[in-house]
């Protein structure tokens, strides 16, 4: 059960940092999707705040602006937008891949990157498609009346489930990412039940085809609901950047994905479905980039 004395709806950061000064303890509401399930089902218990602020009003947390090779989009940014958004379609289109498997229409509409982010949930679908665009949250907070801003990678913001690198009073704005224009993406997501379902394993993968069409000059994986935290799978992703792409390279590549699983349980299973995953979504993103390349034991054409 949540209760709380007072819900505002905020229509500046002025107004929700004197609501902090003032009630320390309240709860940031966005898009207010978690909220209840985290109220009722054994993560809080029953609640009551003193107040509930929605920053669904403040404009500095609606933005969604491209410039270069720079994309950035505030904390309010729904995954609606993700599918919706014609610059995030173009610069991310990994976004709208994940959003596909992310609760349905109507959550959609409502949830935010923001708030999918801060939950720093293991099985959080937004967090390894931002690994893999290179993410990093920017977060304001308040001191002696002056508004200072700081910016952290997401590998580095997420310390475990419900855990971040936030300070006391301190909000996430949004979030940095390079534009991937032009990239093939791909991204994976299982769970136990068909509809509204849960990630048992997610993924996400970016590549960029270097100019002899034969070899990579960019990727990014990014995983995620195999253990406490989101990883990018860096050491493998090197092990794929200049190097002729064969079937045979990218299932040597992925078999060596299992040994990330680091989760409670289901490991067997886990390490499994990782190993299919990472070795498909290299595969579907190099292919979009303009690599062709057949799985291993499946006739292979390099082009």
């Amino acid at each position: 059960m949540l209760t709380y004395d007072r819900y505002v709806v905020a229509s500046s950061l002025a107004e929700v940092f004197d609501i902090l000064d003032a009630h320390p303890a309240s709860r940031i509401l966005a898009g207010a999707t978690d909220i209840l399930p985290w109220a009722r089902y054994g993560r809080a218990g029953d609640v009551h705040l003193a107040s509930v602020i929605d920053i669904s009003k403040v404009p500095e947390f609606k933005y969604i602006r491209q410039s270069g090779n720079d994309l950035s989009f505030g904390a309010m940014t729904t995954i609606a937008d993700f599918q919706n958004n014609s610059i995030l379609r173009e610069h991310a289109p990994v976004l709208a891949q994940c959003a596909v498997w992310f609760a349905d229409d109507q959550i959609r509409e409502q949830a935010t990157v923001g708030g999918n982010v801060v939950n720093a949930s293991p099985a959080g679908d937004s967090q390894p498609a931002l690994l893999a665009l290179n993410a990093s949250v920017k977060l304001i907070r308040r001191e002696n009346g002056s508004l200072l801003e700081r910016s952290i990678p997401l590998e580095e913001f997420i310390h475990g489930p419900g855990k971040t690198a936030m300070l006391h009073k301190e909000l996430v704005l949004g979030f940095e990412c390079d534009s991937m224009r032009a990239c093939g993406s791909a991204y994976e997501k299982v769970g136990h039940r068909r509809s509204l379902v849960i990630s048992t394993v997610c993924l996400a993968v970016i590549a960029k085809a270097a100019s002899n069409k034969s070899s990579l000059a960019d990727i990014r994986i990014g995983i995620g609901a195999v253990g406490p935290v989101p990883k990018r799978l860096v050491d493998l992703e090197k092990a794929l950047i200049g190097r002729e792409i064969t079937g045979e390279l990218v299932h040597q590549i992925a078999e060596q994905a299992s040994e990330f699983v680091n989760s409670r349980s289901r490991h067997e299973y886990r390490r499994e479905v990782l190993v299919n995953f990472v070795e498909r979504g290299i595969i579907s993103a190099i292919n979009q980039s303009g690599i062709t390349v057949a799985r291993f034991g499946e006739e292979q054409i390099c082009a």
